[in-house]
């Protein structure tokens, strides 16, 4: 037998219903506040990544999914989304529409690391990206729409963690600074942590090994050493967060871990996995663009994923989306086939779900496999039925059943779906 990729998963029904209803909410609310859907390659060259994600990050160096194509291009499965939504821009000419480019995507990204809950080595983000726009107001609107999306969810407990991450002008002396407090502990620091003494110090600040958080702990915070502009920028995010009841907490050593992140960077994470755990996260990215040979064009933006958001769903929403019963056709006689698929289109059009059985039951096994998927009702088309243009309408909970006009079926389904509580 042919087995999957380790670290990759099939996502059958009902739990894929799952997904479409969260994507299905992701556009509507990004779409509401003007935000339209980018849809970008799986493959990119490397060199993209390598320049826009960072050469020193961890991404790059340990976790991205390379290969040599048969022209000798090295090429890369995407890791994520914002490096890509930075090229579209560049090479598809977004600067010449009128700005802000409001963008969000939705789809796969890869990359090689430990698997645990909710992190797979192929795995589903959603992202957004408001690009052209450098002012606090832009990342405010940002964590607006995350917020809405993640309260349409029915999240209520996510936990906001801000940072201020500076300007590029301002690492150094943290940098700087930053070392010469970790220099009597050095040799303490884990393999991957000295390994990014001299590559990329800041990805100390957010190692997840324990022994590492607590020498980090006591350590010059970096919002304490970045700049006038920077500091004021930041203040004012989370000022106008308050000012619209979006809570936030600091987190003083947040950095994340992508190299283009400066001033505002952000993380949500769940309660329920821990705060180690994040389910989104983002920042600004003002010098990206310009990096990758474009114009000096602002951005912020931020990616959720989407496996682990779909394992701490609220219950009401899983509850909603997985509780829709549907309604049963069973045609027992070869006649009987075309009002079948006649009601069914009728039913669909009426936002109701369908299921004709269509493998030649008996009216027994009919009943007994519509109990199984759990329908509300069968539509039953005997000789009969057909004879008379009406269908037996039986009531799957209560056991009763009327026998009802064809043309009256649709009608009295979508009212008792209504009806449900």
């Amino acid at each position: 037998m042919i087995r999957k990729v380790k670290g990759t998963r099939d996502i059958l029904p009902p739990e894929s219903r799952l997904w479409a209803a969260v994507e299905a909410e992701a556009r509507r609310v990004f779409g509401g506040l003007g935000y339209e859907e980018i849809r970008l390659p799986v493959l990119e060259p490397t060199e993209l990544f390598v320049r826009g994600v960072g050469e020193g990050t961890d991404i790059v160096t340990k976790e991205m999914y390379t290969f040599t194509d048969r022209k000798g291009r090295s090429l890369t499965l995407r890791p994520e989304g914002t490096a890509g939504v930075a090229r579209a821009f560049i090479e598809d000419g977004l600067a010449q529409r009128p700005g802000p480019q409001r963008l969000y995507y939705i789809g796969p990204m890869f990359r090689y690391e430990k698997m645990q809950r909710g992190r797979y080595r192929q795995f589903g983000q959603i992202g957004l990206e408001l690009l052209g726009a450098a002012t606090p107001q832009a990342d405010v609107e940002v964590l607006l729409a995350l917020h809405e999306f993640l309260a349409a969810l029915g999240f209520d407990d996510l936990v906001i963690l801000l940072n201020n991450l500076g300007d590029p002008e301002d690492r150094p002396r943290f940098i700087a600074r930053l070392k010469e407090e970790l220099a009597p502990q050095k040799e303490e620091l884990c393999g991957d942590c000295r390994r990014r003494w001299d590559a990329n110090p800041l990805r100390i600040l957010d190692c997840k090994v324990p022994a590492c958080r607590a020498i980090v702990s006591e350590t010059t915070p970096i919002a304490e050493v970045v700049s006038d502009g920077a500091r004021v920028h930041v203040e004012a995010v989370a000022g106008g967060l308050d000012a619209i009841g979006i809570p936030v907490k600091r987190a003083p050593r947040l950095v994340r871990g992508l190299d283009y992140y400066l001033r505002t960077v952000f993380e949500v994470v769940s309660p329920q996995l821990g705060e180690g755990a994040v389910i989104c996260g983002g920042g600004r990215y003002d010098r990206l663009i310009s990096d990758l040979g474009g114009p000096q064009v602002p951005g912020i933006g931020f990616a959720i994923g989407e496996d682990r958001l779909i394992d701490v769903l609220p219950p009401a929403f899983r509850d909603r989306v997985l509780g829709t019963r549907p309604v049963v056709i069973l045609p027992l006689v070869p006649e009987a086939a075309a009002p079948a698929f006649d009601l069914a289109r009728q039913m669909v059009s009426r936002g109701i779900e369908v299921r004709v059985e269509v493998t030649g039951r008996s009216l027994r096994a009919g009943l007994k496999w519509a109990t199984k998927l759990g329908a509300r009702a069968a539509v039953i088309l005997g000789p009969d039925e057909i004879a008379a243009g009406t269908a037996t309408l039986r009531d799957l909970d209560q056991g009763e059943q009327e026998q009802r006009p064809l043309a009256e079926i649709p009608d009295a389904l979508a009212q008792s779906k209504h009806a449900e509580p």
